[in-house]
């Protein structure tokens, strides 16, 4: 931590700065950059520029990245980290999924702020001045309870003394004074500091910002804390404030952290139930009267090209909880993941490539498994009578795909680099070109680099009633409801509604097996896998559950006889090489040799 510490009193960017202001009484003269603490006690904008670094660090990514360490996906990049990775790189030293230090510099950020902002002259006005306090307060408790839980996901572990542990829990910022040789706390602990802090943050933070339109609709919690002027409330937690932490997001972390700590892999060190798991979750969806209230076209969230160019600010689709800003920067988000995944024909580079793993885990149209005897499954035409979302996520060899639709041939006849294995570095390895994520729209050719507007879903609606779903079957069962309004089942069968499953036989596979605990698990982590797949969720399922890490990655070649006839045959693409300990990531090997007291995970 101590290569920190000088950061910590420095502006990251202006730029940014002004994104985190709202009103006139925060604004102050350009400020240099180097500043001492004391500084942010007369100029706010300065003061919310410590913690605007905490945003600056948030732990999530629009790439792929670690569905190439799973059996999802494989890179045709030779120097892809998670393909390393994934071959039997993974080491202390060499740790991709690594958050140590970007997670631990936000915490530093954010305590910081928090042991200042008291004393900071947020308004001349008092209760001005308290609603801006209690509202950035709240903020960096969500925040920190978001850096908190990717710690865990990352670096939690069992030790060698047996113990289930998680990182330093640090509450206080650190200077050059400071003890650096502390031990870890326990998991639970780190689970209890994230639910703290989530408390912290719903206590303090709207639920949602945005202006009301009379005094009378001031929120009561705040009409209660003495806010009397709807044009006070507005400016501090109004539209203008929307994209930043609320009570709304705080509370789907804590649903996150819940499902984590019940998981199989560290339920056992831990006191988190499932049944607290589907609490925490059901806290966030009966917000929007659970099922029915998934949005019809949240599979889709990212190619919805109507529905994002007429979003607004901060302001979020039904499908979404929490995102990133908007760009269609040309030289970046606009258009970098089509120029990184489009098939070459159409200008891309290929680089993640969906395996046959992936594929066969879609499952008929009438939404039997594809091995299932009552599937319309066909070897001979694969990919007809298949679930909707596997076109919709993954282009097919014969698919169309790019700004002139363009037909793809990832078979062995095709012509051109879109072909399996036909020029390294660009082609598919596996028969298959990643289509989710990507807008169609885009056109990467250099004549034109037309780029269009992203998003980084970073918390989807549909990410919270799969954690329902998964705990309400360990804890009632499949059809069981708890003290809740809806059950594991229902919520499946809305996610599969919509996805066009089953359509035609009321989802009889799903009816099928709704009596049965083990199949509906099966079932669940299943739609997980589909509705979330290439959005950096497989890697930490598949560690959590404990499942196997060592599937072969597969492909298939197609080769086109004589008479136009094509003959599907399998390929096995890339091996896994994960030992057991890898269901626990390692403690950075730097750290454990500078701190003795810094104990490692075990197997590392």
């Amino acid at each position: 931590m101590k290569n920190i510490i000088n950061k910590t009193v420095k502006l990251l960017a202006v730029v940014m700065l002004l994104s985190f202001v709202a009103c006139e009484d925060v604004f102050s003269p350009a400020i240099q950059n180097t500043r001492g603490i004391d500084a942010m006690y007369k100029e706010p904008v300065y003061a919310q520029g410590i913690l605007a670094n905490a945003y600056i660090l948030l732990p999530y990514s629009a790439n792929p990245n670690s569905d190439v360490a799973t059996d999802d996906a494989v890179s045709n990049d030779i120097s892809n980290n998670y393909r390393l990775m994934a071959g039997g790189a993974w080491s202390s030293v060499n740790n991709p999924m690594s958050q140590w230090q970007g997670r631990r510099n936000a915490i530093q950020y954010i305590n910081i702020f928090l042991e200042n902002t008291d004393k900071v002259e947020w308004s001349t006005e008092e209760i001005v001045r308290k609603l801006y306090n209690n509202r950035l307060k709240g903020e960096a408790y969500g925040l920190r309870a978001v850096q908190m839980y990717h710690l865990l996901l990352s670096h939690g572990g069992w030790t060698n003394d047996g113990k289930l542990m998680g990182v330093p829990n640090l509450l206080l910022p650190e200077d050059a004074t400071s003890n650096f040789n502390i031990p870890r706390n326990t998991f639970q602990e780190c689970i209890d500091q994230i639910f703290s802090d989530v408390e912290k943050a719903v206590e303090l933070l709207p639920l949602d910002y945005g202006d009301v339109g009379s005094d009378a609709a001031i929120p009561a919690k705040f009409q209660a804390l003495g806010v009397t002027r709807h044009g006070d409330y507005n400016r501090v937690n109004g539209d203008i404030m929307k994209g930043r932490m609320t009570g709304r997001i705080a509370e789907a972390i804590r649903a996150q952290a819940a499902l984590l700590a019940a998981s199989p892999a560290y339920s056992e060190g831990t006191n988190i139930t499932w049944q607290d798991a589907a609490k925490h979750a059901s806290t966030v969806l009966d917000r929007i009267n659970g099922p029915s209230g998934l949005d019809p076209n949240g599979g889709t969230w990212y190619a919805n090209t109507a529905e994002i160019g007429a979003l607004t600010g901060g302001a979020n689709p039904a499908e979404i909880i929490w995102r990133s800003d908007k760009s269609n920067s040309a030289d970046g988000p606009g258009i970098e993941l089509e120029r990184n995944n489009f098939p070459p024909s159409i200008y891309g580079q290929g680089r993640v490539n969906p395996t046959q793993n992936l594929v066969d885990a879609f499952p008929s149209l009438n939404g039997y498994p594809i091995d299932d005897t009552n599937s319309d499954y066909s070897e001979d035409e694969p990919y007809n009578n298949r679930d909707p979302r596997l076109a919709k996520y993954i282009v097919l060899n014969g698919s169309t795909a790019g700004p002139n639709t363009s037909t793809i041939t990832t078979g062995t006849y095709g012509t051109n680099n879109d072909a399996i294995n036909k020029e390294a570095g660009q082609s598919t390895r596996t028969g298959y070109y990643m289509r989710k994520l990507l807008r169609q729209d885009v056109n990467p050719n250099p004549q034109f680099n037309t780029a269009q507007f992203h998003y980084t879903a970073r918390i989807r609606y549909t990410e919270i009633f799969l954690n329902y779903a998964e705990a309400a079957n360990e804890a009632y069962g499949p059809t069981g409801k708890g003290t809740h309004a809806y059950s594991a089942y229902d919520v499946v069968k809305a996610i599969r509604a919509r996805a066009g499953v089953g359509a035609t036989n009321n989802d009889a596979y799903l009816e099928s097996i709704k009596g049965d605990k083990e199949k509906m698990r099966e079932l669940i982590r299943n739609e997980r896998r589909l509705e979330l797949c290439f959005e950096n969720k497989r890697f930490w399922d598949l560690r959590r559950w404990k499942a196997n890490l060592n599937e072969t990655a597969l492909g298939v070649s197609i080769e086109r006889q004589g008479d136009g006839t094509l003959i599907y045959t399998p390929l096995n693409v890339e091996n896994r090489v994960y030992a057991d300990y890898m269901y626990y990531g390692p403690i950075p090997y730097d750290e454990t040799r500078k701190w003795s007291n810094l104990e490692q995970n075990k197997g590392w």
